[in-house]
């Protein structure tokens, strides 16, 4: 056997030099991660959380299914960067949600993955320290870890999934996941919903195309079969059943809000016509509040007299709400953070999130 045929020998040079290589031209580095399975069994589901996850999911479903009449709301920081902060918010939503919890179910936005329309910080998985390290396992540790102790305090939780690796990591944590207004369309993205363990929400187009969406439930009701990963890292073909809880949210798009009645019938026929649940959840927040946070309340009050007057294919709605208003330029200098302010979108501060509630709590009545 000649040296280069060994199976572990490197490739011969080809002739001509550097300029022959065809692979991995523009790849800085490959780095491996430590497999799904070895973070699941370093950082165990407790009795505790699975609890909160199994219970959550399926009062989730039951408000999908018209089953629970209660409306949900899914409200918490637009992206999560400060894990102390992240805490405090979650410890106070748990006493708030108590109070609520006879006609409001609330669920915590944890998001960890910021699509971004060109460049930016993409979130704490992908870079949890703010300095474009990219320290990508530290971050799956850090969300992992935080989705735990949040579900141990008795709070379910929502997040985006973005990369169609992550939910190996994380996703027998969630109790409601998201596609966003830009992956909505993508084939990858509808066939990893039709395989995720928890209700998928579905965001129109950032076009505000609700159509985008239906399909994209549609799609995700049937089983496909795609490359992935498995719990040990290594590549595979994934099977999945489809994903029948899906739900679409409106969150406005490039021409305006989405949250108007007449959207809503929209909506219904649309999803009625593709022979699906007319079940929506509205964002109060992006282009329904056109990007300013103190708008969100308008869109919230709004939706709210619609579901109260009647028109119960309003399941639910968000809120992007921190434990202080507005939003700050991220930086790797934490010591130049204010606490508890977003480094992403614009939030309500925690007093008004407290009063939105009691507010529809109120109202709901």
């Amino acid at each position: 056997m000649k040296p280069t045929d060994r199976p572990d020998a490197p490739p011969a040079a080809h002739p001509g030099g550097e300029g022959r290589r065809t692979s991995n031209l523009r790849i800085r580095s490959l780095e491996p991660l430590v497999p799904p399975a070895r973070l699941m069994a370093l950082l165990p589901l407790d009795d505790a959380a699975t609890d909160t996850i199994v219970a959550g999911r399926g009062a989730v479903e039951r408000i999908l299914s018209g089953e629970d009449r209660r409306l949900l709301a899914v409200v918490g920081p637009c992206s999560i960067h400060d894990v102390e902060a992240a805490r405090e918010y979650a410890r106070r939503l748990v006493a708030l949600a108590a109070r609520v919890e006879d006609r409001l179910l609330v669920v915590m936005r944890v998001y960890f993955e910021k699509p971004r329309t060109t460049v930016g910080w993409k979130g704490l998985i992908n870079d949890p320290h703010l300095d474009d390290s990219f320290d990508v396992a530290t971050g799956l540790r850090i969300a992992r870890a935080l989705l735990i102790e949040i579900a141990g305090l008795g709070m379910a939780t929502a997040t985006e999934f973005l990369e169609p690796i992550t939910p190996q990591y994380i996703a027998d944590t969630i109790v409601l996941g998201a596609i966003g207004a830009r992956t909505t369309e993508s084939p990858t993205h509808r066939q990893m919903a039709s395989g995720l363990s928890m209700p998928v929400g579905f965001k129109n187009a950032t076009d505000g195309s609700l159509q985008v969406a239906v399909d994209a439930m549609q799609s995700a009701r049937t089983p496909h079969s795609f490359l992935g990963i498995d719990n040990n890292g290594g590549t595979c073909v994934v099977s999945t059943s489809g994903n029948p809880w899906g739900v679409l949210m409106l969150r406005g798009g490039r021409g305006g809000s989405n949250y108007a009645p007449e959207v809503l019938v929209e909506a219904r026929t649309r999803l009625e016509a593709a022979g699906l649940p007319p079940r929506v959840i509205v964002d109060c927040s992006h282009a329904n509040s056109g990007k300013d946070p103190a708008r969100q309340s308008i869109v919230w009050r709004d939706v709210l007299a619609q579901r109260v007057a009647g028109d119960h294919s309003i399941m639910g709605m968000m809120l992007e709400s921190n434990i202080h208003a507005g939003s700050q330029p991220a930086t790797s200098d934490r010591s130049r953070l204010a606490y508890g302010v977003s480094i992403t979108d614009g939030c309500i501060g925690w007093e008004e999130t407290e009063q939105l509630m009691l507010e529809a709590h109120a109202e709901l009545g």
